[in-house]
């Protein structure tokens, strides 16, 4: 067996662009470490926060169909969790498929506890799908801090 040497493409990639971009930010959500995970964790909640992703499918416990939306494009892809801390990390990958097969994204997010009704997380996001992935991660976490924020406010009927 040959391996390929890192930046080199094979035939069949040299008709799709892997330009990636990658990009961290974190944000303060006032809400405890539990909550904030627990949101995270809420895959079908994903629309409300993650712009791009238009839909959620939960195939199993670690696989998700996602379908995004990116520079007038829709794309159907495999997302898979690949590492779960409770409370702690999260990270998850986009796998391969004949319907965007030079596409590819992955995350990692972490959550550590400011206080006992404070929460810091770190998204770290890397993707070929195009776009300002920084202004991305920006608007994804102060979607997310406004979605968990608002679940966890007192109602004025209590």
């Amino acid at each position: 067996m040959r391996a390929l040497k890192p930046n080199k493409r094979t035939r069949d990639q040299e008709n799709y662009s892997w330009a990636m971009d990658a990009a961290e930010g974190s944000v303060a959500i006032n809400a405890p470490i539990a909550a904030v995970y627990q949101g995270w964790l809420a895959f079908e909640d994903y629309p409300k926060f993650i712009t791009a992703i238009k839909r959620v499918r939960r195939l199993d416990a670690n696989h998700f169909v996602a379908s995004l939306g990116f520079n007038g494009k829709q794309y159907d892809t495999t997302l898979e969790m690949i590492l779960r801390v409770p409370e702690r990390r999260l990270a998850w990958r986009t796998l391969a498929h004949h319907h965007a097969p030079d596409h590819f994204a992955a995350g990692v997010v972490s959550f550590t506890p400011v206080s006992d009704q404070s929460t810091c997380v770190t998204l770290r996001l890397t993707s070929s799908f195009g776009g300002a992935v920084s202004n991305r991660v920006d608007k994804y976490l102060h979607n997310f801090k406004r979605l968990i924020e608002e679940s966890i406010r007192p109602s004025d009927d209590a």
